[in-house]
């Protein structure tokens, strides 16, 4: 199964552009969530029925995640 990566290259308050990382295909949406319908149609109008082997992924940055999980340093529980 394939895989194109839509990163999103505009955000806006109710406006999401994203750019396909390789093909040129640049999708809108006012949502994330209607962001990722747009990339699935725009891959029907590109790919036609071979639409179905072709995975989605839509990306907010290019940065990696990074966790700001952080551990917390506790003492022993004393058994007394």
């Amino acid at each position: 199964m394939r895989e194109v990566v839509f990163r999103v290259v505009r955000e806006r308050p109710g406006q999401l552009d994203a750019q396909a990382e390789t093909l040129p295909i640049r999708i809108a949406a006012p949502t994330l969530e209607e962001l990722q319908h747009e990339a699935r149609e725009a891959l029907i109008n590109h790919f036609g029925p071979a639409h179905c082997t072709v995975r989605v992924r839509v990306r907010r940055s290019q940065s990696p995640a990074v966790s700001v999980i952080r551990s917390l340093r506790r003492l022993p529980a004393s058994c007394s």
